[in-house]
Order: C-alpha cells, then sequence, then structure tokens
C-alpha cells in the first residue's frame, strides 16, 4: 500500500512539473505585470471604434506573451483603424505607414506579433462562418498603453487580432450586430 501511494505522488509530481515546465503545452500566459492608467489630456484619445481610454489610477495588466500558437488559434477580434488620425494611433510597426482601412489587415498581440516576425504574413482568420485573408502590419502592444505612443488607449489583452474594416466586412459581419467590434474567432498562419 504504501509503494502505490509513493507511486501515485510521484505521478502527480511529474505531471505538476511537466504543466510548469517553460515550453509546455500545458503552461499559460500570465499577465508579467500592471501599468497604472493615467487621464488622457483634453481631445487625446480617440473613441473610434468604440475605442477605451485609459483610466486614471486603473490598473492595467501587461503582457509579454500570447497563448500558443496552434492549427486554429483562438483569439478574440476587434476593429480597428489603421489610417491616419484615426482610433489606432501611429503608423504600423511592420513599415511606419498608415494603411487603408478598406485593406484586409491586422495588428496581432505582442506575444504573436513576435518582435515583428509576422510582418507582411498573411493570416487566415475564420469567423462567423466565413474565412479571411489578412496581412500582419502592426502589433496591438499588449506591454505598454495609457501614454500618447498608444493613443491613451489601454494595453492590448494577449489573444488579440485587430482588424481592419475590410476583415469585418469580409467576415460579413453587419455593423449594427451585437458582434461588431468584438467576437470571438480562430486564426492560424497562411
Amino acid at each position: 500500500m504504501k509503494s502505490l501511494s509513493s507511486k501515485l505522488l510521484y505521478v502527480m509530481l511529474l505531471i505538476l512539473v511537466a504543466a510548469q515546465w517553460p515550453g509546455s503545452e500545458a503552461q499559460s500566459c500570465r499577465p508579467s505585470g500592471q501599468i497604472r492608467g493615467k487621464k488622457p489630456p483634453p481631445g487625446q484619445c480617440n473613441t473610434g471604434n468604440d475605442s477605451d481610454c485609459c483610466k486614471e489610477g486603473k490598473m492595467y495588466p501587461v503582457y509579454k506573451c500570447s497563448p500558443t500558437v496552434s492549427g486554429n488559434t483562438k483569439a478574440t477580434l476587434t476593429i480597428n483603424s489603421f489610417e491616419k488620425g484615426k482610433d489606432g494611433g501611429g503608423p504600423s510597426e511592420c513599415d511606419n505607414q498608415y494603411h487603408s482601412d478598406d485593406v484586409p489587415i491586422v495588428a496581432l498581440s505582442t506575444g504573436w506579433f513576435n518582435h515583428r516576425s509576422r510582418c507582411h504574413r498573411n493570416i487566415t482568420i475564420n469567423g462567423n462562418g466565413r474565412s479571411v485573408s489578412a496581412m500582419v502590419v502592426d502589433e496591438c502592444d499588449s506591454t505598454m498603453g495609457c501614454d500618447d505612443d498608444h493613443d491613451y488607449q489601454p494595453p492590448c489583452a494577449n489573444n488579440i487580432v485587430d482588424a481592419s474594416r475590410a476583415v469585418w466586412a469580409a467576415l460579413g459581419v453587419p455593423q449594427d450586430s451585437d458582434d461588431w467590434g468584438w467576437m470571438d474567432i480562430t486564426w492560424l498562419d497562411a
């Protein structure tokens, strides 16, 4: 009986260690810290596409990682403008340019953006019973926010695919629907 208890304890310990081991599929992406929100100067936070502005004193989680990319990676699709003067803030990370919202393009959370390794690569987005191919042109920064560079918006969550209006249209999501601007999707490298 004692031998069986020891073996069971050993197996449970191995499972626990494996789940915490770096690179393990069971490992989750946890916040790497927090930043304190600052009140935006008057007129400095663009609320287009229902964008949030930082709230003074509120703590926002930041992430250096994103969930593991798999054959069909679960994500949240959000809407963003990539045009100058709109809610997307500055020019795109990949090419320091602004882009038309009529083109299917996206920004990925910091971990998935992976130091520009997906720049100008296409991903396939599946949602609303349809698929669309979109080019990665920007990072949805999960490590910083609440400052001028980020249009005084909070850091992105670690599972965001921030898409142009063209992506939403290709997925057939009506602008007046409850899903417009925030929808569960899957994506994969094309």
